[in-house]
């Protein structure tokens, strides 16, 4: 919970710092693609490290990481989403 708040506080101060709107869909493309990323190197390296647990274990832990870093980037839009509202009605 507390990623998550994280996310969405930073998502908040970016977008409002930040002048001008911000390209969403990009952000959204670039958050998807890391965690993806992300997830193929965890499960590989999960595949190829010994370890006492099994292996499909590791495989689902790292498919729930790149989950996870997805949803703390979905967060992170919406922040910035808010931050954008609030920037424009600051200048209001």
């Amino acid at each position: 919970m507390w990623f998550q708040l994280a996310a969405l506080v930073m998502g908040i101060a970016f977008g409002y710092l930040r002048s001008g709107k911000e390209d969403l869909v990009t952000l959204l493309k670039q958050g998807l693609a890391l965690g993806i990323v992300l997830g193929i190197i965890l499960a590989i390296l999960s595949l190829v490290s010994p370890g006492g647990t099994s292996e499909g274990s590791k495989v689902v832990g790292a498919i729930d990481l790149s989950v996870r870093v997805i949803l703390l980037a979905i967060f992170f839009i919406i922040g910035v989403m808010v931050g954008d509202l609030l920037e424009g009605r600051r200048r209001q």
